[in-house]
Parts: C-alpha cells; structure tokens; sequence
C-alpha cells in the first residue's frame, strides 16, 4: 500500500473542502477586519494541539498585528510529555471549569472585540467556555472544529454543549472523525492527522482575505518579512514597527 499517496490524496481533499467554505472564511476576514479597523484586536485561543494555529495567525512571517495570541502554557506546554508540565496535566487542566475565566480575566473585553476559538472535537471544557463568554461579553465568535470528530464526540460539560453552541460562525478543517487518516495493516489505531492542514490553511486564508481589506480601506497592515524577501534592514524595520503596534494595540486590552 502506498501510504505517502493516501495521506497527500486525502489531503487534496482537505483542501477541497476549505475551498467549499470560501463565503465562511470571508465573513470571518471581515469581521476580524473591522475590529481591527477600530484599533481593538482579535482574540485567537486554543488548547492542546489548537495552539498552532494560534502562532499561525501571529507572529510569524507572513502574518502582522491586530491579533491577541492567547496561548496559555498550563494547556500546551507539553513537550515534556511526561513528568512535570506534561501531557496528562494539560489534559486533565482543560477540562477544569472556570479556567476560562481565569484567562480571560487579564483582559478588558469590548464588544467591537472578535475572536477566534480552534478545537478539533469542541467538546473540551475550556474552549467551550472561552467562547461562551466572550459572547456574552457581546464578542463574536469564529470557531474552527473538525466537523466530523465533533459531532461523533461528547462534550465534557455537564450540558452537553460543545464550542459549535457558542459560535457566531463555525469552520470544518475537514479531517475526519479521530482525526489521524491513514490505517496500516497489523496496527489497532490510524496514524497522521489531518486538522492542522486543514485548519492552517483556513487561518492563512482568513489572513491573506484581512490583509487585503485593511490594504483596500487604506490601512496595510506591516507584515513581518524575510531579509531574504526584503533585505536585512528593511526586515528589521517592519518587525520593530510590527511588534511596536502589536505593544500598543494589547496595552488597550
């Protein structure tokens, strides 16, 4: 069996079916466009494995600022896997109810505020209440979920409820249930996940459809680039100027 083309195939398909949420991720764009128009910023928070896509969106070359990276350690710092900061404890963490809060406590929330909540099932404790207050704070709400592994999951909140029930506007990844995609005869479970392509190709689209509307409204945002791009001097310039509005934004917050 030729496993490297099943994955790629499969990944085609991924692809394919981001492509099908075009009107999804341009909504999103201009939401996420519009609170950073009005100098406020756009929340981007996820657990575990989400946390890529957080430091996807920002900051990374090709990406600029107008996002809140919020990337708490105690649920992703787990490298380690075992011992102290590992796996089991940033598991067991994000099911704590009232962590949420926690976090969002370090913040001073407005309504023109967006955010951007990744969970691959949606069904983890803290996500779910990440986004049930930022709308309550009157916040809209872009998830990213794996549509498929959600709906075959169950939340861990006592209601039932998972991230999709807090969501103003949802995107699928395209993975499938269980995520890993590729099953190899004599091993019990499949191998290779799928949502991270599928969810860092939504982040980059919903970037690249920002980029372009805040360049149109007479506001290009300052992209950090490669010296190899724009030499070393220019480079350094515009990651000054990045992170010096990045300082200035948060500092509302």
């Amino acid at each position: 069996m030729d496993v490297v083309k099943e994955y790629i195939d499969k990944c085609v398909k991924i692809a394919k079916r981001i492509q099908n949420q075009e009107s999804e991720i341009r909504q999103a764009a201009a939401w996420f466009a519009q609170t950073i128009l009005s100098g406020r910023m756009v929340h981007v928070f996820g657990s575990g494995h989400s946390r890529i896509m957080v430091e996807e969106m920002w900051p990374r070359y090709g990406s600029f600022p107008g996002f809140n990276p919020i990337v708490e350690l105690s649920l992703t710092f787990h490298n380690l896997v075992v011992g102290a900061n590992g796996q089991r404890q940033a598991m067991f963490l994000e099911n704590v109810s009232g962590l949420a809060s926690r976090i969002l406590r370090n913040f001073d929330i407005k309504k023109e505020d967006c955010a951007l909540v990744i969970s691959s099932s949606g069904c983890n404790v803290v996500p779910i209440e990440i986004a049930e207050l930022f709308q309550a704070k009157g916040v809209k709400v872009v998830s990213i979920v794996t549509a498929l592994h959600s709906s075959a999951s169950q939340s861990k909140r006592a209601d039932g409820k998972k991230l999709t029930d807090f969501s103003d506007l949802v995107l699928d990844t395209g993975a499938p249930n269980g995520d890993a995609m590729i099953a190899i005869p004599g091993m019990e479970s499949p191998v290779s996940p799928g949502s991270t392509v599928g969810g860092v190709m939504l982040i980059n689209s919903i970037k690249a459809e920002v980029a372009r509307i805040l360049t149109e409204a007479g506001s290009p945002p300052p992209a950090l680039a490669s010296a190899s791009v724009v030499g070393a001097t220019r480079a350094a310039e515009i990651f000054e100027s990045a992170y010096d509005e990045h300082a200035h934004r948060l500092a509302k917050l």
